[in-house]
């Protein structure tokens, strides 16, 4: 996408594409300056957005380089990427570090854009190759014997709330989705950052006053129920679960549903790949 594009324009082409996220070519340095993702079109939603009567300006009209200007005053200038030649190690470290969910390959004889690596596809190869390996014994220790995912503060949100007050807690807690909860604390449904794209596609942005019941029904596509784990199964298990599911985390629940974790895919990469080399790269 070129940073002259207009945002909305740019926000329509990714879910025309079926994409979460694009690199962005400024042709005045012809080169790659960084990536526009759902994150954006999130933290544009939450400072904008007034009330459903009035139409947010700045989705409509700012061009994309104009948006990165007031964006990046705030956060990092620069295009995260890494080389071909770079190790599955050096990805990973570098997607957990740098709390990213896209990193793109970069040619650097011609400044291509080869793939993009994301947390998905690679614990899909791991879990492929991975029987190539002996297998490290915790893997068959139970999820509430090790301390991998977040057990302590976990972002939810009642389904009585509105779709802004989720984009708030997506801002400030930076967590890519929310386990929805009714008023005993019980998991119904979860809402993601993917979710809120759907706004784009719907036209529904000017209207994020309306419930996460409301927004859960108006989903455009057929979302899977929540997928579960459960305090006494194996990582090994939880591990092939999220894989064969392919999606982004899991949430532990107990017997009554209620929330008690969320174990993502950040987590099972950093026990898997980092921690056995002595890195941390989520907590340091």
């Amino acid at each position: 996408l070129s940073v002259l594009l207009q945002v909305k324009k740019a926000f329509f082409a990714l879910v025309a594409n079926g994409v979460r996220a694009a690199p962005l070519w400024d042709s005045k340095l012809q080169c790659f300056v960084g990536m526009l993702t759902i994150t954006d079109f999130i933290n544009i939603l939450h400072r904008y957005y007034k009330s459903p009567l009035v139409q947010i300006y700045e989705l409509e009209e700012h061009k994309i380089e104009t948006w990165r200007e007031i964006y990046l005053q705030y956060s990092v200038n620069r295009l995260i990427s890494i080389k071909p030649e770079s190790s599955l190690f050096d990805a990973i470290y570098s997607l957990l570090k740098n709390k990213i969910h896209r990193l793109p390959v970069i040619d650097p004889a011609s400044g291509n854009v080869l793939h993009i690596l994301t947390h998905k596809r690679i614990l899909k190869f791991l879990h492929i190759f991975g029987s190539m390996i002996p297998k490290p014994r915790f893997l068959q220790k139970q999820i509430n014997e090790v301390p991998i995912g977040t057990f302590r503060e976990i972002a939810t949100i009642q389904e009585s709330a509105s779709v802004y007050e989720a984009l708030a807690i997506f801002v400030e807690r930076r967590v890519s989705a929310l386990p929805v909860v009714n008023e005993q604390g019980k998991v119904l449904a979860l809402y993601s950052r993917f979710d809120v794209i759907n706004l784009a596609a719907q036209k529904n942005y000017n209207n994020l006053n309306m419930t996460m019941k409301e927004a859960l029904t108006s989903r455009s596509c057929w979302v899977e129920g929540v997928l579960k784990c459960y305090p006494h199964e194996t990582l090994e298990a939880i591990i092939d679960r999220i894989a064969k599911a392919e999606v982004h985390r899991l949430v532990l629940v107990d017997k009554e549903d209620v929330v008690r974790g969320i174990v993502s895919l950040s987590d099972i990469l950093q026990a898997l790949v980092l921690s056995p080399a002595g890195i941390d790269a989520l907590y340091s």
